[in-house]
């Protein structure tokens, strides 16, 4: 009896099991939602705003090599994966003449988890100056359905072969108050309203059909230039020993994320039939900042390799922000884990997005061999 048949059928299905590559290809499409750091071109989509900095180079200038409405340099989290589960870069959900049935980006530059109605009452709404949030890119989304499925049932069949990437949301929320200078106690309670808004859009794509998601938290922001520029007097016991960053915004974002996680935790024992990833952005730039020689970047204090100088060592200045006259780029952007201040490099966007495809900076990894919670 020969069995070389019988062997290379067992080799074949062992292969698919052993080649994450292999198993990605059962998404079709990939639906993106956030803000500037997903935003891959809708801010621009209907011209380009004179105040709008990050539409000049050196934005784009490695892999495009010119500008597309992406706040780095290059790449994003969502244009590496899309790429490494052989998908077309996302386009921007506003782009004209573009067709969006493997996927679409939703994600706009300033966008919040909050509606304005909510940061009105606060006396917060001058504080936010964009109007696509969370929930009004949810319904961006249901206006393009039409374009992409013939049909309800035909929109439920691609989304269960869809993956979905829900934010990150709240770091603008958290901005509004932080930025007028209003007590960090007070910005602590909009934690459990940011995280229901992220909660109830995840199960409104769950209805929609959604069986795959991975929703992100927030970054540790207490290390970023534009918080040590902008805060820069706070007290020495107020900055990390280490890391340089600043405690008490890190903590702030630590204390969204371990809601957020919690908040995950429910839905998983709600949607027992739905995969739901935690995509986490706090550990890896601690990381970057604690042992930076790992992933090829200097060791220095957190410095913007776009920007200017400004108060500190951080290569940060409110009125020469990278893409403005005064401002320019380090010479070589994958030695810095920052961007322009406020946003990362394309090498470390192609960082996270590897630990959210195979870990460990995903629970679980998007690409991990089982699919189960």
């Amino acid at each position: 009896m020969n069995n070389l048949p019988i062997f290379l059928s067992l080799l074949l299905i062992s292969s698919l099991y052993l080649n994450p590559i292999v198993s990605a290809q059962r998404y079709a499409a990939i639906f993106n939602f956030g803000d500037s750091l997903a935003d891959a071109g809708n801010l621009c989509a209907d011209g380009i705003p004179a105040y709008l900095a990050t539409a000049r180079l050196p934005y784009g200038m490695n892999f495009f090599g010119f500008p597309t409405g992406r706040c780095s340099d290059g790449r994003i989290v969502t244009d590496f994966i899309a790429q490494e589960l052989g998908l077309p870069l996302l386009p921007p959900s506003k782009a004209h003449n573009a067709t969006f049935h493997r996927g679409a980006n939703f994600a706009i530059t300033g966008a919040t988890a909050m509606d304005i109605s909510f940061f009105e009452g606060r006396g917060l709404g001058k504080n936010i100056w964009n109007a696509g949030s969370l929930h009004t890119q949810l319904k961006w989304f249901d206006e393009m359905k039409p374009s992409i499925c013939s049909s309800p049932q035909d929109c439920r069949d691609l989304f269960r072969r869809s993956l979905f990437i829900v934010g990150e949301f709240g770091g603008n929320d958290y901005n509004a108050p932080i930025f007028a200078f209003r007590k960090m106690d007070e910005v602590h309670e909009l934690i459990p309203f940011v995280v229901d808004s992220i909660s109830k859009a995840v199960e409104k794509l769950i209805a929609d059909g959604a069986v795959e998601l991975v929703v992100p938290g927030v970054l540790p922001i207490g290390c970023f230039p534009v918080y040590l520029t902008i805060f820069n007097n706070e007290p020495v016991k107020n900055f990390g020993p280490q890391s340089g960053c600043l405690r008490n915004f890190n903590t702030l974002a630590w204390a969204h994320n371990s809601m957020l996680q919690r908040a995950i935790l429910r839905l998983r024992n709600k949607y027992p039939g739905v995969r739901i990833i935690y995509g986490d952005f706090y550990t890896p730039i601690v990381q970057f900042m604690l042992h930076p020689e790992k992933f090829g970047f200097y060791k220095q204090p957190p410095r913007a390799c776009c920007g200017a100088a400004g108060m500190g060592l951080y290569n940060f200045n409110l009125t020469a922000k990278c893409g403005d006259p005064g401002a320019t780029a380090c010479a070589d952007p994958t030695t810095h884990w920052n961007w322009d201040g406020i946003h990362l490099t394309e090498a470390s966007y192609g960082h996270i997005a590897k630990g959210w495809l195979y870990g460990p900076y995903a629970d679980p990894p998007i690409l991990s061999r089982s699919s189960a919670q």
